[in-house]
């Protein structure tokens, strides 16, 4: 907020305030609902039957505490986004997304045409912020809504905020495409920032049509983003470990029960040095 105070927007039934504030792995899936017939008889394509493709996405803010440069309408410096989860630039999918900031704000609809999908704003207040993401026509003629809620303080509130480490609130989720037109499965079939199954046998897709404000550089990713070394890694390598880890302590835990449970078994077989004659 710039000079007012929070004012919460509504969320809709079944949205989870909890996940505003992950800060790991929360695989919630977004499925988008296949358009009406008469919509895809616009289409000249085809629907791939039994096949999804998963876009996995990152939405958040980070914020910055601005010290001694900090007035009282103007206190931290944060930035809204939409980002793939590594880092992937998603204008292959996504071709416009809308930030609704509070009220107080001017112009507070912002619309995002192009990567990096990000609004950056100052001001001193917590607010609820709806991100709302466009797809191109091939993908889905429908929108999605999100909401995160900006936060400028950190949990622990007992010591001097810092201008070092920012506050970083981020929330992973995977936007699925069911039943993709078989011209939106040829064009990103092979981009870093979608996860396309093994397609049925025999299936041949059109040559892909390129979308009309789309470059070279907007096909790779944007790991060079000035704010990169502050996101939360979402690697499924890195989540695939730490499952590997925890199995292998719930193994090892069994295993000291066992022992312990043999042990006790041993013991309760031992003569109790009384016999019955």
């Amino acid at each position: 907020m710039s000079q007012s105070q929070t004012l919460p927007l509504k969320r809709p039934q079944g949205e989870n305030p909890s996940d505003d504030a992950s800060t790991a792995i929360k695989p919630s899936r977004l499925k988008i609902s296949l358009p009406s017939e008469d919509s895809d008889k616009k289409n000249l394509n085809k629907r791939v039957k039994d096949v999804e493709i998963c876009v996995p996405i990152v939405y958040g803010t980070i914020a910055f505490y601005l010290g001694r440069k900090a007035s009282e309408s103007q206190s931290h410096r944060w930035t809204v986004y939409v980002r793939g989860a590594s880092n992937e630039d998603l204008s292959a999918v996504i071709k416009r997304v809308v930030f609704q900031l509070h009220p107080s704000f001017n112009n507070p609809t912002r619309v995002v045409e192009s990567p990096p999908f990000e609004v950056t704003e100052c001001g001193w207040g917590e607010f609820e912020i709806a991100i709302t993401l466009f797809f191109h026509s091939d993908a889905c003629e429908k929108q999605l809504d999100l909401y995160h809620h900006l936060k400028l303080y950190p949990e622990d509130e007992s010591g001097p905020q810092t201008t070092k480490k920012p506050v970083v609130i981020e929330s992973y989720n995977e936007v699925v495409f069911p039943e993709p037109l078989e011209g939106f499965l040829a064009r990103i079939q092979n981009h870093p920032a979608v996860v396309v199954p093994r397609l049925p046998p025999g299936l041949t897709l059109p040559n892909p049509v390129p979308i009309d404000h789309m470059n070279d550089k907007q096909r790779g990713d944007t790991k060079d983003h000035p704010l990169s070394q502050w996101f939360l890694n979402f690697s499924e390598a890195d989540e695939l470990l730490k499952l590997a880890t925890a199995r292998q302590q719930v193994q090892a835990h069994i295993v000291k029960l066992r022992r312990q449970l043999n042990m006790l078994e041993g013991q309760s077989k031992q003569p109790s040095g009384y016999e019955c004659t």
